[in-house]
């Protein structure tokens, strides 16, 4: 098999579409190295399927709700890339994500939950291994169209997002009713996926030139396991009623939409830096998404936190 000359470092490619789609990118680029970022228990269930696919893989640990543990993680991989044992760093999947039953979890670091994997741990990876990507390079952070939060996109089944200043968001019972499943547990799943593409615009005004973000909407999807804590009706609707849909191009399944997503990661799918890719297409997100002064002040916050 063809040596690794490059390394790609994924986060969420242990389980639904993640999963999928970095078997796809080692099946597809045998010159890739894939690092996965997961939990330790994650990763040892699915190394001996990946590395069935490609040698090419290794597990770092990390627990994307501890900001401590993102820092070492990062550390590990730059201090692999900087000896030689890992071929040089030409993307990053922020593919990580979580969906709860209310906005009242706590991180490690006293966030809430929500909002530190889907937000915090995502800026954290990427402030320390931006600096060692080389051009050309790819970083792509999953988002989700709930961040539209209307009737068309949602199906009424998430309310719209409400944004706040992030030293607000970032805390525990942020919105009214914070205990309860639709204006706790997703509403804050909303606004954490509005925060990953302001993230996105920022960190693309800021990236060097040859080093490109985008965002990446898998939209529905079936058997993903995303709503597996998400509380409420939710997971009846994903359960039962959603995969009868997956008869008709309103759907994917996860073996499609991971191959859609390793589209994105290696360039197959066009799109310039800050772009919003829904599935296949690159087009516009939110009329709420463009907010130069939110991005600004996210990205400020982010960077004390």
């Amino acid at each position: 098999m063809t040596t690794a000359t490059r390394t790609i470092v994924m986060t969420g490619a242990t389980r639904g579409i993640g999963l999928e789609a970095a078997a796809e990118i080692l099946r597809r680029s045998p010159e890739t190295h894939l690092v996965v970022l997961a939990r330790e228990a994650s990763a040892a269930h699915v190394l001996p399927w990946l590395r069935a696919v490609s040698p090419h893989v290794s597990a770092i640990h990390v627990d994307l709700a501890a900001k401590a543990s993102v820092e070492a993680a990062a550390a590990q991989v730059e201090d692999l890339v900087d000896a030689g044992a890992l071929p040089p760093l030409r993307g990053v999947v922020c593919n990580a994500g979580v969906h709860l039953s209310d906005a009242l979890h706590t991180s490690a670091d006293g966030y809430e939950l929500t909002f530190a994997v889907n937000v915090l741990a995502t800026h954290l990876l990427l402030r320390r291994l931006h600096p060692h990507l080389q051009a050309p390079a790819r970083i792509v952070v999953s988002v989700s169209d709930a961040h539209y939060g209307d009737l068309r996109h949602t199906g009424a089944t998430m309310p719209a997002p409400h944004w706040q200043d992030p030293a607000i968001l970032s805390r525990p019972g942020a919105f009214g009713r914070s205990e309860r499943v639709r204006s706790g547990g997703r509403r804050a799943y909303t606004t954490s996926k509005l925060g990953g593409i302001h993230l996105v615009h920022e960190w693309a005004r800021r990236l060097p030139e040859g080093v490109d973000i985008v965002a990446y909407n898998p939209s529905l999807v079936t058997g993903t396991g995303l709503a597996r804590e998400a509380g409420g009706s939710l997971q009846f609707v994903m359960k039962w009623l959603i995969p009868v849909l997956e008869v008709t191009p309103l759907v994917d399944t996860r073996p499609v939409a991971g191959r859609k997503l390793a589209d994105v990661v290696l360039g197959v799918t066009k799109a310039s830096t800050g772009s919003y890719v829904h599935r296949t297409r690159v087009m516009r997100s939110s009329a709420e998404s463009y907010d130069a002064d939110r991005e600004r002040m996210l990205w400020e916050w982010l960077e004390k936190a």
